[in-house]
């Protein structure tokens, strides 16, 4: 009889390990998918802001960004850099929700709550999901920074256009191996990590508030807490964000410590926060598509019994 009973907890075991590592995949699938939507609506702002927060007097603002970028390349200039992010964001944001669901599985173990976690357990999953992240998420902001920068002057004389994503990368690697490639992931992770923290917080505390007991979310109060939480993490992290642009756009060696005073001395406060506002433009819808993207690819796999 002992060894029937071993069997059968042997077997729940395996089942048990199963279900955690699809719930795991599943994450990983539904962040893909809301990253691509993510950068289908927000890449124009994202380029927007770019550009302003490292062209210092080059624009007017916003508006005057728009009608240089149209009038020098056409509508489709708003999508320049494009495949950077569109191939970096899907396995990023994969990273990033499958990283939120083990964080939220880490710290379960740690502090063994009794019901859900609390907003402090999620903010500490959010940041743990920001850690994984970072790997992807430096290299291919590099390469979208120096591609959004290009033709406006910010190339070195002497170097030639880039071609695209990998065209960057191939150029990157050979000036300074891969160090070149990931320079600037300790501001990105900098910024993520805090952000990353409010982001999730911010998202799981509206969806209860804007949900009735026992009934299911809607999807207008999953767009209005998924872009809440877009908007409010992008305020405080927006001086760091600044600062890792700048720094990834440089083709000189520079700490973060240096592009920080560097930045300072141009403009003082006010410098860190360019592109502000096109970021919190983009940022309500975009996260609102990302957040929609991922629980929609949930209830499918719901749907289909996955």
């Amino acid at each position: 009889m002992s060894d029937g009973s071993e069997s059968v907890e042997m077997l729940q075991e395996v089942k048990q390990k199963e279900s955690v590592v699809w719930g795991q995949t599943k994450s990983f699938l539904a962040g893909g998918f809301g990253g691509v939507c993510a950068v289908l609506v927000g890449h124009p702002f994202d380029l927007v802001k770019v550009r302003l927060q490292t062209s210092a007097g080059q624009y007017k603002g916003t508006l005057d960004v728009v009608k240089k970028t149209i009038a020098s390349d056409g509508a489709r200039g708003l999508y320049r850099g494009v495949a950077a992010p569109l191939a970096g964001v899907t396995p990023m944001f994969a990273i990033s929700f499958w990283g939120y669901d083990l964080g939220q599985r880490i710290v379960t173990s740690i502090t063994k709550p009794e019901g859900k976690l609390s907003i402090s357990e999620i903010s500490a999953a959010g940041f743990l999901s920001s850690i994984p992240t970072t790997a992807v998420a430096a290299p291919f902001e590099r390469v979208k920074v120096i591609l959004q920068l290009q033709g406006q002057g910010k190339v070195p004389e002497g170097q030639k256009q880039f071609n695209g994503a990998f065209d960057v990368v191939k150029h990157l690697y050979k000036e300074g191996g891969f160090r070149s490639v990931f320079k600037g992931s300790a501001a990105t992770l900098a910024r993520d990590g805090p952000g990353s923290a409010l982001y999730f917080a911010t998202y799981e505390y509206l969806k209860k508030s804007l949900t009735p007991e026992g009934k299911s979310m809607s999807l207008g109060a999953i767009t209005l807490a998924g872009g809440t939480a877009g908007t409010v993490m992008w305020i405080p992290v927006f001086p760091v964000d600044t600062i890792k642009s700048n720094l990834q756009s440089s083709d000189t060696p520079q700490s973060i410590s240096q592009v920080t005073k560097g930045i300072y001395r141009k403009g003082g406060f006010k410098a860190f926060f360019p592109g502000l506002g096109p970021a919190l433009l983009r940022s309500f819808p975009a996260n609102a598509a990302t957040f929609l993207g991922v629980e929609v690819c949930h209830k499918f796999f719901q749907s289909v019994n996955l």
